[in-house]
């Protein structure tokens, strides 16, 4: 099913499912990634109405049958998490740490959204046009590449922190920090201007996939009963899946050239 997504449907549904178990285990949003204030009514409630969405949805995108509904799901779901990241932007623009945050979001949404426009059979024509197909794909890369830079940048204005993320057996780890940072805003830069697009995809992708390897399935192991290390890695996990998505689709399609 959905053969010419694969493997990187499957990545980005478990990711989903992921979340949304922990979601519904934990009984809160996604920490800090999910930035739902405590005094909003009903957050608790939320909280796990967010799970179920999750869960649901990433279960729904694993069967040909119901992947077009999950995906119509899950869509506007990730555009509401990025939403949730605007008004932090707005107050305090000029902290680089806001623009990590919304980036980090914005890149499992541009994931979501290449799938929505592979999977959601609106036809071009329709008020939905403009999101659906090549357009779709295009726009979603976009957004894609534009969210990846801050993501980088961080890692450069966040020295300190970002060492702390690297695996001490590792050598020179501020080196691993900024080649990481700067890697990712090339790749950034490559998606959104078609510079060696595809490559950038690829190496996006594979950076974090590894990020997930690396730092969070270790931190995992170590501190299995502590919640923020299973949050970080299914956020990286889903990040790096719809990094993912964006690559398979930076390859020829059927009747194009490589």
């Amino acid at each position: 099913m959905n053969r010419k997504l694969q493997p990187a449907l499957t990545l980005f549904a478990l990711g989903m499912i992921g979340l949304g178990v922990l979601a519904l285990v934990v009984g809160d949003f996604a920490m800090g990634w999910q930035p739902v204030a405590a005094w909003v009514p009903g957050r608790t409630a939320l909280a796990y109405l967010s799970g179920v969405i999750m869960l649901v949805g990433g279960v729904g995108l694993l069967f040909e049958a119901t992947a077009k509904w999950a995906v119509r799901v899950l869509f506007p779901y990730l555009i509401v998490w990025v939403l949730l990241k605007v008004p932090a932007v707005v107050v305090a623009w000029r902290i680089e740490g806001v623009w990590l945050g919304i980036g980090e979001v914005a890149m499992l949404m541009a994931g979501g959204w290449v799938l929505f426009a592979r999977l959601d059979g609106a036809a071009p024509d329709s008020w939905l046009g403009f999101a659906v197909g090549d357009r779709g794909v295009q726009l979603a890369r976009i957004v894609f590449g534009l969210a990846v830079v801050p993501v980088g940048l961080s890692h450069l204005i966040y020295t300190p922190q970002t060492v702390g993320f690297v695996p001490a057996w590792l050598p020179y780890r501020i080196g691993w920090a900024y080649l990481t940072g700067a890697g990712q805003m090339a790749c950034g830069l490559g998606i959104l201007f078609g510079m060696w697009r595809r490559v950038a995809a690829w190496a996006e992708a594979g950076m974090v996939t590894l990020f997930t390897l690396l730092i969070w399935l270790p931190a995992v192991a170590m501190k299995p009963t502590t919640r923020l290390p299973w949050t970080g890695m299914w956020i990286s996990w889903a990040i790096g899946a719809a990094a993912w998505v964006l690559a398979q689709e930076m390859g020829p399609r059927v009747g194009e050239r490589g």
